[in-house]
């Protein structure tokens, strides 16, 4: 089976990780300082928390942002439930706006939806792909709105040469074992205030500080979030390798770009010449008449042996948010679920593998252009 993602561990990386087993600190040590100086060299920002997850790093992030009860966040529904439960667990409500087929934010959308209530707008750069920062910054600064980016999905991404990342407030990078670098689970929020940096680390260790000896005082409410040194050191040695991960990954994108370039059942996410997209998805999008059969081709793919994966059932239509928020429909984000398949991109891929994978879609997929859906 090739999987849609998957991690790439070395002998390096095993080496970085037996060390720090070996060493007297698996946790509280210096490599987690260390990876978080990697981090922010690598996309120029003042200051990297790592927690022990992308999950704690959003909650730390809306909680050092002051989002509580009431509040609400304009967002995306396509992505995992994670971007928008940590700030529901806080009280918040989430304000749906449509996305593009890109997956990405629609950022025409934003601004009509703010409201007296609006605390903060928090975007997603979907697979990698950035999404409109120039404008949703501008849009966050002219109504005095926190921004955050859930960039999950995009650590290596950039545009016009400047890293997602150091474009927010405060940006989210998960180190999931499927994500651009892992460190098994982990994750970092990223940000130029050093504020929010001060109580980010609070945050994540239970609001307490050091003083001398034995003697600590507990500051604020916070959790035991933090990142563990032989996870750090894993992702110091991959933080090393991700440019060329990239390149690999972005290397089966181009392949896929140019056998689909004319293919007229589906289309593909396209990423702007000046921008750089990480490719953690490579999301096609089927047309409407192919709707219908998405699972058979789905199930198809999977018995041969390609690991595909749908992303995602929009936020709303969970069960949980049903409940607690009632029925919403947005048409672009609905049509881009019933139409989304990612197929495999990642960087232990060969070229062979990927013409495997292109191969057997194409073949797949003509077999159902003319069976149509009954709408």
């Amino acid at each position: 089976m090739i999987p849609y993602s998957t991690q790439h561990i070395e002998q390096d990386d095993i080496d970085a990780v037996v060390e720090v087993l070996k060493s007297s600190h698996l946790t509280q040590g210096e490599k987690v300082s260390e990876f978080e100086a990697m981090l922010c060299d690598y996309v120029n920002v003042a200051h990297a928390v790592c927690f022990n997850s992308a999950t704690s790093a959003l909650l730390g992030a809306y909680t050092v942002g002051e989002i509580s009860e009431g509040d609400e966040i304009i967002t995306t529904p396509i992505s995992f439930v994670a971007t928008s439960n940590m700030f529901v667990v806080l009280g918040a409500k989430p304000v749906w706006c449509d996305v593009k087929l890109d997956g990405n934010i629609d950022e025409r959308g934003i601004e009509k939806l703010i409201t007296p209530k609006t605390k903060a707008i928090v975007v997603v750069d979907f697979g990698g792909k950035p999404v409109e920062m120039q404008c949703i910054s501008e849009i966050a600064k002219k109504h005095n709105l926190l921004l955050i980016d859930d960039a999950s999905h995009a650590l290596g991404s950039s545009i016009n040469g400047k890293k997602i990342g150091s474009f927010a407030d405060m940006s989210i990078f998960s180190f999931h074992a499927i994500k651009p670098i892992t460190t098994g689970e982990g994750g970092a929020v990223l940000t130029d205030n050093a504020e929010y940096a001060a109580k980010l680390k609070l945050f994540r260790s239970h609001g307490i500080i050091k003083k001398a000896l034995w003697n600590s005082d507990m500051l604020s409410l916070g959790h035991n979030f933090r990142l563990t040194e032989f996870a750090a050191a894993l992702g110091i040695s991959q933080l090393k390798k991700l440019d060329g991960f990239i390149q690999k990954r972005t290397k089966i994108a181009s392949y896929y770009d140019k056998r689909f370039c004319n293919e007229k059942l589906f289309i593909c996410q396209q990423i702007p010449h000046a921008d750089i997209s990480a490719r953690h998805l490579y999301p096609i999008i089927l047309n409407p008449e192919l709707q219908c059969s998405k699972e058979d081709i789905f199930t198809q793919l999977l018995a041969c042996g390609i690991g595909v994966q749908v992303h995602y059932k929009p936020i709303y239509q969970n069960s949980f948010y049903k409940e607690k928020f009632g029925e919403i429909s947005l048409p672009v984000a609905n049509d881009f679920y019933k139409s989304e398949i990612s197929l495999p991109c990642q960087h232990k891929m060969t070229l062979d593998d990927a013409k495997f994978v292109a191969d057997t879609f194409l073949k797949i997929i003509h077999t159902y252009k003319l069976k149509g859906c009954s709408f």
